[in-house]
């Protein structure tokens, strides 16, 4: 199977570089009982798809970084085919210089960026140049809208 980086770019998609933690581990590191060299890491060039609403990451990824299959989710495939998939325990992501944490659903062969990760990042796609943004609103860090429910 060919990593994203042995693939043909798709014309006119957007690709951004992405590190992604195992969070416990992360954890672990933060509490000292674990040792730096042992945090496991996974850095890559991964497809931005607005189309798609999850983080997704293959089951090699997944593996490398010692995670573990919480649960399961029904998937649908654009071309129709609908499948469960697994779904991880916690994931740091950092993109853009901006760090968040999600779980990934577990299938295909690379890294796709979707829609809850831009939010929680606070991303934009800009088309013309082929590449993810800060929000210019908030270009210094990620801004989340709360609803005044509480007061």
């Amino acid at each position: 199977m060919k990593t994203p980086l042995e693939m043909t770019p798709i014309a006119g998609a957007v690709y951004a570089n992405i590190t992604l933690t195992n969070a416990i581990d992360e954890g672990m590191v933060s509490r000292g009982v674990l040792a730096p060299k042992n945090l496991r890491r996974h850095t890559e060039n991964a497809l931005v798809d607005t189309g798609s609403v999850h983080l997704v990451i293959s089951e090699q990824i997944a593996k490398s970084l010692g995670l573990r299959i919480l649960g399961y989710q029904g998937v649908e495939y654009v071309d129709g085919r609908r499948e469960s998939v697994g779904i991880t325990e916690a994931i740091l992501i950092e993109c853009e210089g901006r760090t968040t944490s999600d779980e990934a659903l577990v299938t295909g062969n690379g890294i796709l960026i979707g829609q809850v990760i831009l939010e929680k990042l606070d991303l934009l796609v800009d088309c013309r140049q082929q590449r993810l943004i800060p929000n210019p609103e908030h270009p210094d860090y990620p801004v989340s809208y709360i609803l005044s429910a509480f007061e």
